[in-house]
């Protein structure tokens, strides 16, 4: 399968200048400021990042505003968390779900601090551009890959179970009919032929 990268994400604002100062003054590469008539676009990058941002005018029919959960992957949370502070931004205090797989939207259930031990994938902090775009950085620490070794520690418990059953061999029909002459065995395995990820 060819790869496929993720390479820009359009924002939708209601102040192009305001956004750029915004933008420009977190520190982000400016790549583009290109208008013609009513047509204008400006595109930053975040530093380290393979993906960009575009804003403008006529670029977007979506309600300024309405971008949410856009995710920002750093290394050090509390780094990051100071670095935009003293560039001005308004940043969140450092947060965590104790669901441990991901976050939830609404805030009443999310759990103040970061991750008590800090699991990759685990901490958050949140902030917004002047008209509302709200944006998450993300604590990775290590990179999932589809796989979790035995031993593993370095994401939570959850996660852990999440990604573990859904990579899990799945039980196809041809493993049934192999079993169909032990009856002990149809019977531990017969609810998973509907497709559920088998575990031994």
């Amino acid at each position: 399968m060819p790869d496929m990268r993720l390479e820009v994400v359009v924002i939708p604002v209601s102040d192009v200048d305001r956004a750029k100062r915004f933008y420009g003054g977190l520190g982000w590469r400016l790549d583009i400021d290109y208008a013609t008539g009513d047509y204008r676009v400006i595109q930053f990058t975040p530093p380290g990042s393979g993906c960009s941002i575009i804003f403008g005018t006529n670029v977007t029919t979506a309600a300024p505003g309405s971008a949410k959960g856009l995710h920002l992957v750093v290394s050090d949370i509390e780094a990051a968390r100071r670095d935009l502070l003293r560039r001005g931004a308004a940043v969140s205090e450092l947060f965590h779900d104790a669901g441990g797989v991901f976050h939830h939207a609404a805030s009443k259930d999310l759990v103040s601090g970061p991750n008590p031990e800090r699991k990759s994938y685990a901490s958050y902090a949140s902030f917004s551009d002047p008209d509302g775009n709200a944006w998450v950085f993300q604590e990775v620490t290590a990179r999932l890959t589809g796989h979790i070794a035995p031993g593993d520690t370095s994401f939570t418990p959850e996660l852990t179970n999440v990604v573990r059953a859904a990579s899990a061999p799945k039980l196809g029909i041809e493993a049934m009919e192999g079993l169909s002459n032990l009856p002990s065995a149809m019977a531990l395995l017969q609810p998973k032929i509907t497709g559920e990820t088998y575990a031994q």
